[in-house]
């Protein structure tokens, strides 16, 4: 054979060789049928007795060290293959006499000791690439987050755009719920969340945000705070509020508007009832844009922070038919009444956060980009602000525009 044929022939079988695996297709698939899809997880804290119910899977009974002596229950919400709705017709109340999801609960001492006693109980690989929602108890986040946390960052299969939060009953019930929206609670509480994002009644907060919000040495981090109410409904009760991994307050409903303001959040879908002094009545202003300015200056050695907020709204009702609010002059004296109540409203919540040192509104990490220099020779680490912040003078001026009058207002 002629050298340079028998050259050709050898790069030729190498080629073909080299490309070989690549044409071996899915050699390593994994199929839907094979994964045990978790959609929902629920953690609470249990009662010592509770460890009865244990299986000796991950440890022997009695060789548990002394600090995880404590007992948590996994609740967690498993897809059924072929019973999820595909489409709007597939949904809606009631969904038919099989339930499409599969819905345990376990203990264990810590997260990956639950999770281990869950896939025993369970034929197929657990699967998080799905999972959507996660609820975390009050007692338990009061208690911290940083296991929970920990277990979830490192499973590479978990969103950071699911969804954290902190309920004011048992979460396990938040996973169990009913609701004659959805025949798929996760996807209920989902859609909850992400609705009230769009309608302008909370702030984006879901698992990505919250963890750089806890790592960030100037700001603390914040997830939703819900309660289960009459007919397996869910209502956004406030914003939990922490100081490192510790859940260290929770605000009032209407104050998560508050907050959306002072950071400038929008669309503004909050209401308030103001009542006008010298006149006959009380009006709704509705807010729809807002904007705000943050600065920092340092004063006799210390922060000084100054907010500057624009709210933009509509007036929507009022409470007395008698009650002129037409003229220029009424309007003027209705706009400065609401930024008077405004001011009080949002220096309220920043005192309130102040007292717990958990700065959710981030004004450590203004300090930060503002004044670089005064943060690394007097701040330098997060529990240096988280001290300081509780001291730190904050000055908040709001400015009301309305925009919008109703027609039988005026």
């Amino acid at each position: 054979m002629h050298p340079n044929r028998w050259v050709t022939s050898v790069k030729l079988l190498g080629t073909l060789l080299f490309f070989t695996p690549l044409l071996s297709g899915c050699w390593d698939r994994l199929e839907i049928e094979e994964r045990a899809v978790v959609l929902a997880i629920a953690v609470d804290e249990e009662e010592p007795e509770a460890v009865s119910e244990e299986s000796a899977v991950a440890h022997l009974g009695g060789k548990v060290p002394e600090e995880q002596k404590r007992i948590i229950r996994l609740t967690v919400q498993i897809a059924v293959p072929g019973r999820i709705p595909l489409g709007p017709g597939e949904g809606g109340a009631g969904g038919g006499a099989e339930k499409p999801v599969w819905v345990m609960d376990v203990v264990g001492h810590t997260i990956e000791d639950a999770f281990s006693n869950l896939q025993q109980l369970v034929s197929d690989r657990l699967f998080f690439g799905h999972l959507r929602i996660i609820v975390v108890n009050e007692k338990l986040a009061r208690k911290g987050l940083q296991n929970l946390n920990d277990a979830l960052r490192r499973n590479a299969e978990v969103r950071r755009a699911a969804w954290m939060i902190v309920s004011k009953g048992n979460a396990s019930e938040l996973v169990s719920l009913e609701s004659e929206l959805e025949r798929v609670p996760a996807l209920y509480l989902l859609a909850t969340m992400d609705g009230s994002v769009k309608l302008g009644k909370l702030p984006n907060s879901f698992l990505g945000l919250f963890w750089s919000a806890m790592v960030s040495k100037g700001q603390e981090g914040f997830l939703p705070y819900v309660e289960l109410k009459k007919n397996q409904s869910v209502q956004i009760s406030g914003l939990a509020y922490f100081k490192g991994s510790k859940m260290a307050g929770i605000t009032l409903p209407i104050e998560i508007g508050n907050y959306m303001a002072i950071k400038g959040i929008n669309p503004g879908g909050y209401t308030v009832l103001v009542d006008v002094p010298g006149e006959a009545g009380a009006v709704m202003f509705e807010s729809k844009q807002r904007k705000s300015k943050i600065k920092v200056k340092i004063k006799d050695g210390k922060p000084h922070v100054f907010i500057k907020v624009h709210i933009e709204g509509d007036l929507i009702e009022k409470s007395n038919v008698q009650f002129k609010i037409g003229s220029p002059a009424r309007l003027d004296k209705i706009e400065k009444q609401i930024g008077k109540n405004a001011e009080e409203a949002f220096m309220k919540l920043i005192k309130k956060t102040q007292k717990q040192g958990s700065d959710i509104f981030g004004f450590g990490e203004y300090v930060r980009g503002q004044h670089s220099s005064y943060w690394n020779q007097h701040i330098k680490k997060k529990e240096k602000w988280q001290a300081m912040y509780k001291e730190v003078p904050v000055h908040v001026q709001v400015d009301i525009s309305i925009r919008r009058v109703g027609m039988k207002a005026s």
